[in-house]
């Protein structure tokens, strides 16, 4: 297994948003690689958050590290180029949120962002079989998606394991992401199973020094290898 260096990517989704600049600018001073967005439409997820307004905000604000976007809307087409017009660098998907998964991977690609596939819990990895080649991440949620503060499901380290045997097959360098309850005692683990991405909502933003955080995350990242 080889692994790329390891990204910790805080999602606002746990910022305080009466300040969402300045949190923003806190977590990439004390060491965030990527900005993880999640974009929830209260259709595909029982849930609303935030649109492409907050991250072209952000992105004129002048955060310095690549912003992540998650869509957990339906359908996703229509909302890809608003987000890479606003800044996005990675933008992900889930497979049942469109009517058609290549011509979706193939519509972020030719708006200047990096594409990547989104697994549920119960979401078989079968997708990968045909599109694996044409993506830069696969994100496995270790939650079902639409709310923050969830706890980490134990099955998704085997989807991880999974999930890293196929992009090492695969022989491109593919971004394996992982999201849900995402903690300094169970990032190692992750690690482990084969995540080289990591996002963290609640664990970074309800402590009392996100830059601590982060060094005790990287500490147990480290120490997985």
């Amino acid at each position: 297994m080889v692994m790329s260096p390891a990204w910790l990517a805080p999602s606002i989704l746990s910022a305080d948003f009466a300040r969402l600049g300045e949190e923003v600018d806190a977590v990439c001073a004390a060491g965030a690689d990527l900005i993880h967005f999640d974009v929830m439409d209260n259709h595909y997820v029982p849930n609303l958050t935030i649109g492409p307004s907050v991250c072209a905000a952000l992105h004129k604000h002048g955060v310095k590290v690549p912003i992540d976007v998650h869509l957990m809307v339906s359908p996703v087409d229509r909302i890809v180029p608003d987000f890479a017009a606003a800044g996005a660098t990675y933008i992900s998907f889930h497979p049942e949120a469109t009517g058609h998964i290549d011509r979706t991977i193939a519509l972020i690609r030719e708006h200047g962002c990096r594409p990547g596939l989104v697994f549920n819990p119960a979401t078989p990895l079968n997708y990968l079989d045909y599109t694996l080649e044409l993506i830069d991440l696969v994100l496995i949620m270790s939650v079902n998606p639409g709310f923050g503060g969830q706890q980490f499901i134990p099955t998704s380290l085997r989807k991880l394991r999974d999930a890293r045997a196929r992009i090492d097959a695969g022989g491109r360098a593919v971004r394996l992401e992982v999201d849900g309850g995402i903690k300094v005692d169970n990032i190692r683990a992750a690690a482990q199973a084969g995540a080289d991405t990591f996002v963290a909502g609640s664990a970074i933003f309800d402590s009392g020094d996100y830059a601590a955080t982060m060094r005790e995350m990287r500490r147990a990242i480290t120490s997985s290898s």
